[in-house]
């Protein structure tokens, strides 16, 4: 995935040229535009949605998600104009989940007889995250403002730095390849009281992050949501 990685670099180079010929024509026009800059952190919790999950051909229908707590940082630039703002983001994240679900039971196994066991997947996902949101201060008064915000993230997922541990299978040598990269939408809301603020938001998964497993006959599709708490601060 080297020219996406490519791509990438190139409109983060020209995006901030871009912004700041549209901030000088909005000054012309009388519209204020400021650009801050910040640092913030936080603690995230992710919420791994599979499906089409089947062992040995066997569906697998419910699967139950087990909170872990994992954490990120970031650096961020806002443009300011008026009462609307836009913020690309670079962030390092690190999420944790927990899948556990009960194992098939053999068809040949009599009714009543066979006592289901319980497995586990266990993700710990490393990744790069780029954001550029749209945001509106809906209030707006002096250093507080409350403002709603909403945008595309690509995802750069650090494959060699991330671990997943398959628990109580059967199948031996199961090993997951992550997708290099995904692209996620995320929403949320902020409040500020300058030069402090809180940010919350949820990302929600629109790729499947599994390229392959391997190793048995084992099958399932993931994608990953993901809610976060930071706390920053504008320079």
């Amino acid at each position: 995935m080297r020219f996406p990685a490519l791509l990438l670099c190139i409109c983060l180079v020209l995006l901030p040229s871009k912004l700041c010929a549209e901030d000088t024509e909005s000054v012309s026009k009388g519209t204020p535009v400021s650009v801050n800059f910040g640092v913030k952190a936080g603690f995230t919790a992710a919420l791994s949605l599979i499906s089409d999950f089947t062992i040995e051909g066997m569906p697998i229908d419910q699967v139950q998600n087990n909170y872990k707590v994992g954490y990120f940082s970031s650096v961020f630039m806002r443009i300011n104009f008026g009462n609307h703002f836009l913020q690309p983001e670079v962030s390092y994240n690190v999420n944790k989940c927990d899948i556990s679900f009960s194992k098939p039971v053999s068809e040949d196994v009599p009714v009543g007889t066979g006592r289901s066991e319980r497995a586990s997947i266990l993700s710990q996902i490393h990744s790069l995250d780029i954001p550029v949101l749209y945001g509106y201060n809906f209030i707006k008064q002096g250093p507080y403002s409350m403002a709603l915000f909403g945008g595309p993230k690509i995802r750069l997922l650090w494959r060699n730095k991330s671990d997943i541990t398959f628990r109580n299978f059967d199948q031996t040598d199961l090993t997951e390849e992550l997708q290099p990269m995904s692209v996620s939408f995320t929403m949320g809301v902020a409040v500020t009281i300058s030069p402090i603020f809180f940010d919350f938001r949820y990302d929600i998964g629109l790729l499947n992050l599994t390229k392959q497993l391997s190793g048995s006959e084992v099958y399932y599709e993931r994608r990953d949501n993901v809610l976060s708490f930071s706390l920053g601060i504008f320079f």
